[in-house]
């Protein structure tokens, strides 16, 4: 546990404690915006405790606010029935007067929320793994069905889960809301001139399966492949970690390209290494909304995006970016070669993009929605807890 007490006591004057259940608290896109909504939320609006069902990492830091408690409850691999007991024990203690439990592995901490007396309590849909990158999993949509009536409220990342949420799970429309992710456009923000020399094609992000990272480096084999002195001409960049990298380092060795691309693993520089970037590659199978997307469009980097998930609400094709088939190297390679001999349609759609981000998703009004939701969902259990 990190951080200062913060359990709650309306006497006491002190706002409203929301409580953030999550897996773990490391580097990802569900993680980032929790920490934007914490960082930037007036501090007399509402306080923030965040619950981590195994632990956390270094990302902690990013938390700003030096209120915040952070717990780590050590939760086993699979099922762990000590965890919900754990769970339940904490927000005793913590009494928070909302929980606000993210995504699959925290759905079912609503029954130990409701079992500990919290009246409020928000369930938020970020996106799906491997396991389920449709939705279409029987056995988790069935537990989601089961603990749908302890939740008061629903989030929903993009209007593709929000109506995933509605036709799949049946989750009346009145009791979601769709909220799309923010990005800090100060921080993320274009370059002062165009990067000169070859074309760095790149990527940031978890390298993991659902991520398909292995078909963007095959999408760049195939368009070295046919550009004469690809040498001079081409670059990839994909800033991240997971279990995939190592077979992405090994497809390019084995091809012979691996002096021409270069994955660092995770790095904290993310915004330079996007400005040094000509296209931003998105190769998911499926995807929420990505934080990567907007912080790249931010950035003035057209998009090349897998048609699939929340990726057609952000990428415009043939304005912002391209949309091409999940799982198809050849389709990535041919949007891809299209920038390669044309600068001003790089910096058309990167400014395009740029102007979106200003206009559609700021970090504002991202944070806005979401006290909202917590301001009507709070008045509509009754009002705070009472000590």
């Amino acid at each position: 546990m990190t951080g200062t007490p913060t359990g709650s006591d309306p006497a006491a004057g002190l706002p409203p404690l929301v409580a953030h259940v999550i897996d773990r608290l490391d580097l990802g896109g569900m993680e980032n915006g929790l920490v934007n909504i914490i960082n930037n939320t007036p501090p007399g609006r509402y306080r923030h405790a965040v619950v981590c069902l195994r632990d956390f990492t270094d990302f902690r830091r990013r938390i700003v606010r030096d209120d915040v408690q952070v717990h780590a409850l050590g939760k086993r691999a699979g099922k762990d029935p000590a965890a919900y007991v754990k769970v339940w024990r904490l927000l005793r203690r913590l009494r928070p007067d909302i929980v606000h439990t993210r995504n699959l592995p925290t759905v079912e901490m609503v029954v130990p929320a409701a079992a500990a007396g919290v009246r409020c309590r928000i369930h938020g849909e970020h996106g799906r793994d491997v396991l389920e990158p449709y939705g279409g999993n029987r056995k988790y949509n069935r537990l989601r069905r089961a603990v749908s009536p302890l939740v008061s409220h629903y989030i929903a990342v993009s209007k593709d889960i929000e109506s995933w949420l509605h036709g799949t799970i049946g989750i009346p429309a009145a009791k979601v809301t769709q909220i799309y992710n923010g990005v800090d456009a100060v921080r993320f923000h274009p370059p002062a001139a165009a990067p000169a020399g070859p074309l760095v094609i790149g990527a940031a992000g978890r390298m993991e399966e659902i991520k398909d990272h292995l078909t963007l480096v095959r999408a760049f084999l195939l368009l070295a492949a046919r550009v004469p002195d690809p040498r001079d001409r081409l670059r990839l960049v994909i800033v991240g970690d997971g279990s995939r990298r190592a077979a992405a380092l090994d497809l390019l060795a084995a091809e012979g390209a691996a002096d021409l691309a270069w994955l660092p693993g995770a790095r904290d520089d993310v915004p330079d290494q996007l400005r040094a970037m000509g296209v931003f590659v998105q190769p998911s199978i499926n995807e929420g909304i990505s934080n990567t997307i907007l912080e790249a469009m931010a950035t003035g980097l057209p998009v090349v995006a897998t048609a699939v998930g929340g990726n057609v609400e952000l990428v415009r094709d043939g304005a912002t970016g391209a949309l091409v088939p999940a799982s198809d190297p050849a389709a990535m390679a041919a949007a891809l070669g299209a920038y390669l001999d044309d600068p001003d349609r790089i910096a058309r759609h990167g400014a395009a993009g740029r102007a979106a981000v200003e206009r559609s998703y700021s970090l504002t009004a991202m944070v806005e929605n979401y006290l909202a939701v917590y301001d009507r969902a709070l008045a509509g259990t009754g009002g705070r807890r009472r000590a």
